[in-house]
């Protein structure tokens, strides 16, 4: 179960101009610009995760199940929220080749996400897609490089009584470099990846760049067992 507490921000400015016709002909030009910020402190929605992995070999493989529990905070007329104000349920797979002679590593999970009604708007996103991949070469056995990517696509129509705008299939697609770092901690393992991503081929959805920093501590990979020393 993953938890969250922090802050989100948002702001959104916007100009509206244009003319008004008179009844004897010609016109008066008019231009109207404001600006709205909010900022928001609070829990996030609860995150649920289950997942089974297995590897044979250099192969190596992952089913799941997570979703989306609305418990965080969340306003349906404020611009900034923690939570989504809607249930979630999202499954899928994912596969990843790792040699650890030639140091060469791709990954790739493949999910899809199908998202409850906000009772509070009447909106209920459609059924989305979305790919992550990464593939990275492993300089020496703490030092990673490579690329990371991510495809986000809505395959489903928005529905509910609170629809305005129709279907309204969404899409971003994503790339960028990253960098991972093995070391020890605490006799357990450390490990620190850093990936940048550069968004392109939105539509109906926001698009720029956004970075990532993971650190995770985890036991290290168990000694090997001695060999018995045989006397004859």
């Amino acid at each position: 179960m993953v938890a969250a507490y922090g802050t989100t921000s948002a702001s959104l400015a916007g100009t509206l101009s244009g003319a008004l016709g008179l009844p004897g002909g010609g016109s008066i030009p008019f231009m109207r610009s404001d600006s709205i910020s909010d900022t928001s402190w609070g829990f996030a929605d609860l995150i649920p995760q289950f997942a089974l992995r297995w590897n044979a070999g250099v192969n190596n493989y992952m089913a799941y199940v997570t979703g989306d529990v609305p418990v965080g905070v969340y306003n349906s007329t404020s611009l900034a929220n923690m939570g989504i104000g809607h249930g979630a349920i999202d499954g899928g797979g994912g596969y990843t080749y790792f040699d650890p002679q030639t140091g060469h590593e791709f990954s790739a999970v493949l999910g899809f996400t199908y998202n409850l009604i906000n009772e509070a708007t009447q909106y209920q996103n459609g059924v989305d897609m979305h790919l992550d991949w990464g593939a990275s070469q492993f300089l020496t056995k703490q030092i990673q490089v490579g690329l990371v990517g991510y495809v986000y696509k809505e395959i489903g129509c928005d529905s509910g009584s609170g629809d305005r705008v129709g279907c309204f299939q969404s899409q971003v697609l994503g790339v960028g470099p990253q960098l991972g770092f093995i070391f020890p901690i605490a006799g357990m393992q450390g490990y620190l990846n850093v990936k940048a991503y550069a968004e392109f081929d939105s539509r109906d959805r926001p698009d720029g760049w956004n970075t990532w920093v993971t650190l995770s501590i985890s036991p290290g990979a168990p000694a090997a067992a001695p060999r018995p020393m045989l006397t004859k």
